[in-house]
């Protein structure tokens, strides 16, 4: 009996050599990212990959493995999830505006057209600014990429041109799911916001950012000055596509301290890998780390939307899902 075998992406690209645009489309993407923030004086750094402490967000899994020396000296070492930590710390140092494209890896992820476990995340955080100008930056940013004030993404049109709509997270809940925000129960709020909020985000014909999420839900985020309960985070969503979380950036070393107690408590009770908190990473927040925002994109997403494919798979010369026959 002859098994069928799907054929392997470098074998669909020898067999097809017009196929190999649809990948090439990766490259120009980041030319453009890199130049967009080198035209705009910003350093780009470079931080490790393996680390000795990773994000201790809560709902997030990581990669173990252990540090050998020929020696025989052992540590445990973790892939990050993000380079976040890395960067802050060089902000503290006094770098100043910086970005960085990079590997990431997050584990027991869901297995579909927007993930995969090894991906690419582009870093950027600005000084002297908060959440409202990286909004500024990312229209600016994805504009560049599509080249127009247009995105065709899968027979359908997007409204690129600017401002996008702003929509802070108390008027959705109250727009969409006729609830007051305040008045929801941190356990419910996830269930309400993908069930009854998020689908008319994603349904939009423009770009939407979403900010202002509830301080519970921002742990590396600077609370607002006016009302505390919330913080100044948000999040991007194009073309049914979240493709960005940024945050205007929390600096306060003891206030970090105690969320990250509190997250390492979520962590533990969810059964996920256990790690101590970054002790460096809140030295660097006593030194006094400047007044700053930052985002974390998707670049594999942004890819995806670019080359008006139906997965990040489908621009991954080497997908995980076909590496290991997920």
């Amino acid at each position: 009996m002859i098994l069928y075998r799907p054929m392997k992406t470098w074998q669909i690209i020898k067999s097809n050599s017009k196929q190999l645009n649809q990948y090439l489309v990766r490259e120009k993407v980041i030319d453009v990212i890199r130049k967009f923030f080198k035209d705009r004086d910003f350093h780009e750094v470079f931080t490790p990959i393996l680390v000795p402490v990773p994000s201790i967000e809560p709902n997030l899994e990581v990669f173990q493995t252990e540090l050998r020396t020929a020696k025989g000296i052992k540590r445990k070492a973790y892939l990050i999830s993000s380079p976040e930590y890395a960067i802050k710390r060089l902000l503290a140092a006094g770098v100043g505006n910086c970005f960085e494209i990079t590997k990431s890896f997050r584990n027991e992820e869901e297995i579909s057209r927007l993930h995969s476990p090894e991906f690419t995340i582009l870093e950027w955080y600005r000084v002297n600014a908060d959440y409202f100008d990286i909004m500024e930056d990312f229209e600016d940013l994805f504009i560049k990429i599509i080249g127009k004030d247009e995105l065709n993404y899968q027979g359908e049109m997007y409204d690129l041109t600017k401002p996008w709509p702003r929509i802070s997270f108390a008027e959705a809940f109250k727009k969409y799911a006729g609830k007051n925000l305040d008045d929801i129960k941190d356990e419910d709020f996830y269930q309400i916001f993908f069930n009854e909020v998020e689908p008319h985000i994603l349904k939009s014909k423009k770009p939407v950012f979403l900010y202002d999420y509830p301080i519970s839900q921002a742990s590396l985020a600077r609370p607002k000055k006016d009302n505390p309960k919330y913080a100044e985070r948000f999040e991007v969503f194009i073309a049914g596509v979240e493709l960005g979380n940024c945050f205007s950036e929390l600096i306060d070393a003891n206030l970090q301290r105690e969320r990250f107690e509190k997250d390492l408590a979520l962590r533990q009770a969810q059964g996920k890998t256990a790690f101590p908190i970054d002790e460096d990473f809140i030295e660097a927040l006593k030194s006094g780390m400047p007044a700053s925002s930052g985002i974390a994109v998707g670049v594999d997403r942004l890819v995806m939307l670019a080359a008006d494919t139906l997965a990040v798979s489908d621009t991954i010369f080497f997908p995980d899902s076909e590496l290991f026959d997920l």
